[in-house]
């Protein structure tokens, strides 16, 4: 545990982390300061990061698993002693690191007896495993047991439903947030006008991502969801009388991206994903089977390459 003592600057705003433990492999924690910041600074401050903190940052989790021998969810097979469902709920809890974008596949193909955990995982290189001790299943008899998984990079969680069973596989409650928990507090200090104010911010993270990274990772999130205020005008949304929809004019959106392009403007543009600009199933479906994934890669195609995409029209 590093501990460090506060010293508060009156001159210029400056943040530091003041605490930073390991409390086991899958909970790490920080503390950190933001001052002097003006009366209500530090409140406004707080609230957005909390919230951007355990809504904004992607993880990656298992999502789906697949087995030939598996009848239904609730069911258990001989020669393990945990039912299926068990395994299932074990498999939502391991805890992965990636820089994997959309969906991959991994697999478990063990036989007892013996013990099952998370190092028994064959993971594609993008991934890595956080605790491999992570207890997935209990082999108590010479059998086989192959599982088949779907790995996926997101954010937020997802719920399965019945609508989910697909092909013998099954959904897994899907929590991509590597965030466990986030409070903030204030320190006020001075008299009249000359008050100041401290904010402490507590991070505590699943250890996909130490709180120094995920507090690094949501202040880029919160800045890239500001920079269409501060560097594009505003654009005429077509809006169609008889479905009541809006879409957005790709061209005229790629036209003022390059033009900050010429301009040398500092945005962020690959961490700004099209995921982000809610555009239409059939033109976000066409970007991501051509690599498209972020801004900058938009960016890099002109508007005759958009043109050759198949199935592509505006």
């Amino acid at each position: 545990m590093v501990r460090e003592k506060i010293r508060v600057s009156t001159r210029t705003l400056q943040w530091k982390c003041v605490e930073s433990r390991t409390d086991s492999k899958r909970l790490y924690y920080g503390r950190f300061i933001l001052s002097p910041l003006m009366k209500g600074q530090a409140d406004t401050i707080g609230i957005a990061m909390r919230r951007t903190l355990l809504g904004e940052i992607e993880g990656t989790c298992i999502t789906r698993a697949k087995s030939e021998k598996i009848p239904h969810e609730y069911s258990t097979i001989v020669g393990i002693q945990e039912s299926v469902h068990e395994i299932l709920m074990n498999l939502k809890e391991i805890v992965l690191r990636s820089n994997l974008y959309g969906t991959c596949v991994a697999s478990i193909c063990v036989r007892g007896p013996r013990y099952v955990t998370a190092q028994d995982i064959i993971l594609p290189p993008s991934v890595e495993i956080i605790d491999n001790t992570q207890h997935i299943a209990s082999l108590t008899e010479p059998i086989d047991l192959c599982i088949g998984l779907q790995l996926e990079r997101n954010r937020g969680y997802r719920i399965k439903t019945p609508k989910n069973f697909q092909d013998g596989s099954y959904p897994i409650d899907a929590v991509f947030i590597p965030v466990r928990n986030v409070n903030h507090s204030i320190h006020s200090y001075g008299n009249g006008n000359e008050k100041k104010e401290i904010l402490f911010l507590e991070i505590w993270t699943n250890g996909s991502l130490t709180p120094k990274e995920a507090l690094f990772e949501a202040s880029r999130n919160l800045i890239d969801l500001f920079i269409p205020f501060l560097h594009a005008e505003e654009e005429n949304l077509h809006i169609e009388d008889n479905q009541h929809k809006v879409t957005l004019p790709i061209f005229t959106f790629h036209n003022r991206l390059t033009e900050l392009s010429k301009n040398k403007k500092k945005v962020a543009l690959k961490y700004i994903f099209i995921d982000q600009l809610e555009l239409p199933p059939k033109i976000y479906n066409c970007f991501k089977k051509s690599n498209i994934h972020t801004l900058l890669d938009l960016l890099n195609n002109s508007q005759e390459d958009l043109t050759k995409i198949e199935h592509f029209r505006i």
